[in-house]
């Protein structure tokens, strides 16, 4: 019996892209894949790419959970600040039957693990309730990974929040930062642009913060990226946590896949009109 990787990204473009290729890799090894979206997200797919979209493949299925947010058939990314804190308070019950309902169901295989996107931690809570090994994915660089994981220190040090919005502008962001290992002379404008605000209470900041401290409860952290790109800042991010697996580039590796039907699985919420108006 093929093993069972249940897969879900965070509910945003540039998230579920790169988690559907993974899926499909995992597939294409001998994987099971139940791959999760929101329910808005998934009536996206079904506008822009058709039903026949999300009818997936005999042992590759796609199953949706609710974000917590109120319904809505706007076909644009949602408030990423209000997606957060939702997903953080809502969607932990939700995930937690879609697992105990594929594991009833005779139709596929029990799960054996979740492969979650890592800025979408409340995964680990049932994980840990479910005894099923999980592994989190973060779809950023290396480089991008390290300096979340430094928001934390950023508060304790004093650099977050920003005095004032002259921050912005008088030069302080120019600062270097000796102290983040792996990356030399990093600039406080270097850092993923969430703290950039003069709110303590910031809910990006603190997500992020709380989705990284997190992180360390997985099984592995999987960054697309490999070793030769990112070498330093690799070995700082292995002495962090237990064990990190580099994939990348993800683009790549999809072209080992044969299999047309798994090819044809897309994941763009826009519709083809729409997407090349973004692209101009």
């Amino acid at each position: 019996m093929k093993p069972h990787a249940v897969v879900i990204p965070y509910p945003a473009q540039g998230h579920i892209a790169p988690m559907l290729k993974l899926a499909k890799l995992l597939h294409f090894r001998g994987f099971f894949i139940t791959f999760v979206n929101t329910e808005y997200n998934h009536s996206r797919l079904v506008r822009s790419r058709g039903t026949d979209s999300v009818k997936g493949l005999e042992d590759f299925q796609f199953r949706t959970i609710p974000d917590g947010l109120p319904l809505s058939d706007k076909d644009a990314t949602q408030d990423i600040p209000t997606l957060s804190n939702s997903i953080q308070n809502n969607c932990l019950p939700h995930f937690l039957d879609l697992i105990n309902n594929l594991n009833d169901s005779p139709d596929c295989p029990n799960v054996s693990c979740i492969v979650a996107d890592g800025v979408m931690s409340f995964t680990l809570d049932a994980a840990e309730q479910l005894n099923i090994p999980e592994v989190v994915v973060f779809t950023t660089s290396a480089c991008g990974f390290m300096a979340y994981c430094h928001y934390a220190e950023l508060v304790t040090r004093g650099y977050f929040p920003l005095k004032d919005e002259s921050s912005l502008t008088n030069g302080y962001l120019e600062k270097k930062l000796d102290w983040v290992s792996g990356m030399k002379d990093i600039r406080l404008r270097d850092f993923p642009s969430f703290i950039r605000t003069t709110d303590p209470k910031d809910i990006m900041v603190n997500y992020n913060i709380l989705q990284t401290k997190n992180a360390s409860r997985a099984k592995a952290v999987i960054l697309n990226t490999y070793d030769d790109l990112e070498k330093e800042v690799l070995e700082a991010i292995q002495e962090k946590f237990e064990r990190v697996c580099t994939i990348g580039p993800i683009q790549l590796r999809e072209h080992e896949i044969d299999n047309p039907k798994l090819k044809s699985i897309g994941s763009s919420l826009w519709k083809e009109d729409d997407a090349l108006h973004r692209v101009a």
